[in-house]
């Protein structure tokens, strides 16, 4: 057995059926305890975010606005994920593993909100004056288990280290730089290690500075390229949509049963891709949301839920229909950037597709980077304190110079058996202290009628 076939094997026991069941059931269970907080207080949820930054209140304690905590967010959750990992689920579990990211996403907006209200509730103070928080501190500050909490913190540097923050990033990168401009992979390894060293070593401030800037703008922009190629082919979207459907709950029956995609492969490419997409329940977002300058953990965990329904619900979406709808899902010769490429190119009827693709994953990708140092830096610092984030730093910077030469199907493997250990402890968490999560809401809510302001979302 080779090195791949190993890790293959370690993939699907640590995405088997029980770790699939308590991912999605722990949003279930939130969802059905909030009363569809997802679907009930989106509009405000979006009102708080499109408003202009403001403090909660004038004891409002953090380091960056609720706006720039969550474009951090953003920044680490918005990446290959959304583009090369919508095209890998797709091709290992067809087009019913699009579906699938659709569940886990709805789902995962109500333990996102409890990942961040829980976060922002147990944070503190380092000793360089900096908010720190996570699961980490809310598994042993609100749970009293912080065996719970080192794991977690380990399994999170390991992600930084070897699933999200780095290799699959850089791989991206380098790839779809040379497939569409010809650019060696030396040299924009060696351009990224230096613009990733110049905003990492800024801290906190300047990583949500820099997300500030190219998040809303890269978003706008791959939005609006597929939004286009949407648009040119309208008249397939109604037979698209049906094939995803179908395929989620029959594959056999969606393709004649020749490709041997099967409804459980389907799903559980939907949920991991979609998890390592949107990261609801892997407890990295509410490391960013800890960092917000804010006095009301409610209001944050809103800000926050918008990250999976922006991540998933509209860029992933928007990838997967144009995936399926020019059928290069379906080219054995095609993976990854190159197979989204195509299916641009296809869609726009010109090569010109390939661009937009390459250009939103190059700033995609690079903010994951940034967005996951910060992630694996907290979790260095709850383990060996502040003396650890220089180390933590130059490690990360050494990996990301050395990402651009690995496979992509180990890259892959690595990384959602890391992004599957990482989940556990913080689950656990979420539904140990969902009675937390529960009170505070309701708190808040109650507050804000007793002064006047609307009981629900619809204002």
């Amino acid at each position: 057995m080779d090195l791949l076939q190993l890790l293959d094997r370690i993939d699907s026991f640590v995405w088997g059926p029980p770790l699939l069941t308590l991912l999605v059931g722990t949003g279930v269970y939130l969802t059905l305890r909030l009363g569809l907080l997802q679907v009930v207080r989106l509009p405000l949820a979006l009102k708080y975010v499109f408003r202009p930054d403001r403090n909660d209140g004038k004891d409002a304690q953090g380091d960056v606005s609720p706006f720039a905590a969550l474009c951090t967010a953003l920044s680490a959750t918005i990446g290959t994920g959304n583009i090369v990992g919508v095209a890998t689920a797709i091709k290992a579990g067809g087009p019913g593993a699009l579906f699938w990211m659709w569940v886990a996403a709805f789902f995962g907006m109500a333990t996102k909100y409890a990942e961040a209200l829980l976060a922002v509730k147990y944070r503190t103070v380092d000793a360089n004056g900096q908010m720190s928080g996570g699961p980490m501190y809310y598994l042993e500050r609100g749970l009293n288990n912080r065996f719970l909490a080192r794991m977690f913190a380990v399994f999170g540097i390991g992600v930084a280290f070897l699933g999200i923050g780095t290799f699959p990033q850089v791989n991206a990168i380098v790839d779809a730089t040379a497939g569409s401009f010809g650019i060696p992979k030396l040299a924009t390894a060696s351009v990224l290690t230096l613009l990733v060293a110049a905003v990492t070593l800024g801290g906190i401030k300047r990583i949500s500075e820099t997300a500030k800037l190219v998040i809303p703008f890269a978003a706008v922009f791959y939005v609006l390229a597929s939004l286009l190629v949407l648009a040119l082919n309208a008249s397939r979207i109604p037979e698209t949509v049906t094939l995803i459907i179908q395929a989620a709950f029959s594959p056999e029956a969606a393709f004649g049963g020749t490709l041997g995609i099967t409804m459980m492969l389907a799903m559980r490419n939907g949920v991991a891709r979609g998890v390592f997409s949107n990261e609801s329940g892997l407890g990295s977002a509410p490391i960013a949301a800890a960092a917000a300058r804010t006095d009301s953990c409610v209001r944050q965990g809103l800000i926050a839920m918008t990250g999976t329904f922006f991540d998933t619900i509209v860029i992933c979406t928007m990838t997967g229909l144009v995936l399926v709808m020019t059928g290069v899902w379906n080219n054995p010769d095609l993976a990854g950037a190159a197979m989204t490429n195509e299916a641009f190119n296809i869609g726009l009827g010109t090569q010109l597709g390939q661009y937009a693709v390459t250009i939103g994953l190059i700033f995609f990708a690079f903010t994951t980077i940034l967005g996951w140092n910060y992630y694996g830096e907290r979790c260095t610092e709850y383990l060996v304190g502040v003396k650890g984030i220089l180390p933590f730093k130059t490690v990360y910077i050494l990996l990301v110079a050395g990402g651009a030469f690995i496979k992509l199907e180990t890259i892959w493997l690595l990384a959602d058996i890391v992004n599957g250990l990482m989940a556990i402890p913080n689950l656990v968490g979420l539904l140990g202290l969902s009675g937390v999560v529960i009170a505070e809401t309701k708190a808040y809510f109650a507050a804000r009628a007793q002064i006047g302001e609307p009981a629900l979302a619809t204002e």
